[in-house]
């Protein structure tokens, strides 16, 4: 059921192009893996993977993103590190944005010219971060280093011995950045190392292979959601669960007092709450909360990023998938074994969903692969990948761009309950 609404550009609309916006984020992480940044990656369309030459396009959708759902949304409030080309540091856009909010990341092409080095200055004295991005050993960047607040090394590119040298010629001066960290080795190699802040996706895998037992109220949590996932709901077991977790039972009553729900009554019981809230919305409720006790202690971005892949496959999916296949479990629990710190499989036994969803989230073939291949490569950032797949289900690029949009000011807000 491909998404036809002549309304959207991108199918054959020619303003597609200048409609379209991309971002994907990768988070940048302390010690203690806790989000401190986020590297945004932009694209402004099908053609413009922003490795080109054109840095006015790439600073015109940091400004487009920026006004559109703002840095604080993007980035959660944290800093945003952008890729600055030679034309964008020297560029008056610059000014546009918000200097408390930004990271510039200087590129590896960037010479350190007079022109460079003044601008670093002026930028400096406005407010602005500066980060030199892939450093090596020797780099001719050296003289921008006196303007650096972050140096980023990349693990894949820089041997052992190298990254030792950088971190302890610039310890004290400025934070260190450990970047494609994507293995528990790396994370290990980079803290021993002096390494300050840490860059990948490795925090979003279980840290070993393991039956979890888990606490009692991690076993009270996956009953719940088994509970909400059924087909007939059973509302004096949710009741019975909910009364077992007095952090859960706090949220149930603020939700009910929150602007999102809109309910100014008074509550006088667990029970009552429920009812207030009808079937389908406790179904949803639970879902949320759950999510939320789960991620308590984790990283923020895996909070963050669960949801935001849920109300995706949300919005996304019905323009795919016919009948009723709870799309918003897809996107939800596909980042249930990093915050559990079990395996998949050990998630997916445990819940009651439909076929289909285990199948897609176990990577096997289903008829929602194509949904969850591209809920992953919009959120990596793999561009090409995006493509690829929208012109395969017949989807267009700007509706898949806005979807994501909607799904990430969508997951900020209901996190914001919890704040």
């Amino acid at each position: 059921m491909p998404y036809t609404d002549e309304r959207t550009p991108g199918l054959s609309s020619t303003e597609s192009p200048q409609l379209a916006r991309y971002v994907a984020r990768q988070p940048i992480l302390t010690p203690d893996e806790r989000v401190f940044g986020y590297e945004l990656l932009f694209r402004s369309g099908a053609e413009n993977h922003f490795t080109s030459a054109d840095p006015s396009d790439a600073t015109r959708s940091v400004i487009d993103m920026s006004s559109l759902l703002g840095l604080g949304v993007l980035c959660d409030n944290t800093l945003a590190f952008i890729n600055c080309t030679r034309e964008i540091l020297l560029s008056e856009f610059i000014t546009l944005l918000p200097p408390e909010n930004v990271v510039l990341e200087i590129l590896s092409t960037v010479p350190p010219d007079e022109e460079v080095m003044q601008a670093c200055s002026q930028l400096k004295r406005a407010g602005v971060k500066i980060a030199l991005d892939d450093y090596v050993v020797g780099d001719p960047r050296e003289p921008l280093a006196y303007f650096a607040d972050f140096i980023k090394v990349d693990l894949r590119q820089t041997s052992l011995t190298d990254a030792g040298i950088i971190v302890a010629g610039h310890r004290g001066v400025c934070r260190m950045i450990a970047m494609k960290v994507e293995t528990r080795q790396d994370f290990q190699f980079a803290k021993k190392a002096g390494f300050q802040l840490v860059q990948g996706y490795f925090f979003r895998r279980p840290q070993m292979v393991r039956t979890w037992t888990g606490s009692a109220n991690r076993a009270i949590h996956l009953s719940i959601l088994n509970a909400v996932f059924k087909p007939d709901l059973d509302l004096k077991q949710v009741e019975d669960l909910i009364k077992k977790d007095a952090t859960l039972c706090f949220r149930l009553l603020r939700y009910l007092n929150s602007p999102m729900f809109g309910f100014r009554a008074e509550i006088c019981s667990i029970r009552q709450a429920l009812l207030i809230l009808g079937e389908n919305e406790v179904r949803r409720w639970c879902r949320l909360a759950v999510t939320l006790e789960m991620a308590h202690g984790r990283a923020s971005d895996l909070m963050l990023t669960a949801l935001t892949r849920a109300h995706f496959c949300e919005l996304v999916g019905p323009n795919l998938v016919d009948g009723d296949i709870d799309l918003f479990l897809l996107g939800l629990l596909s980042l249930m074994d990093a915050i559990l710190e079990i395996p998949m499989a050990s998630v997916v036994d445990a819940l009651s969903v439909h076929q289909d969803i285990k199948s897609a989230l176990m990577q096997k073939e289903s008829s929602l692969s194509p949904l969850y291949n591209l809920m992953l490569s919009v959120e990596a950032g793999e561009w090409e990948n995006v493509s690829g797949i929208c012109e395969e289900i017949h989807l267009s690029e700007p509706f898949i761009s806005e979807s994501q949009w909607k799904a990430m000011e969508w997951a900020q807000q209901v996190s914001d309950i919890d704040r």
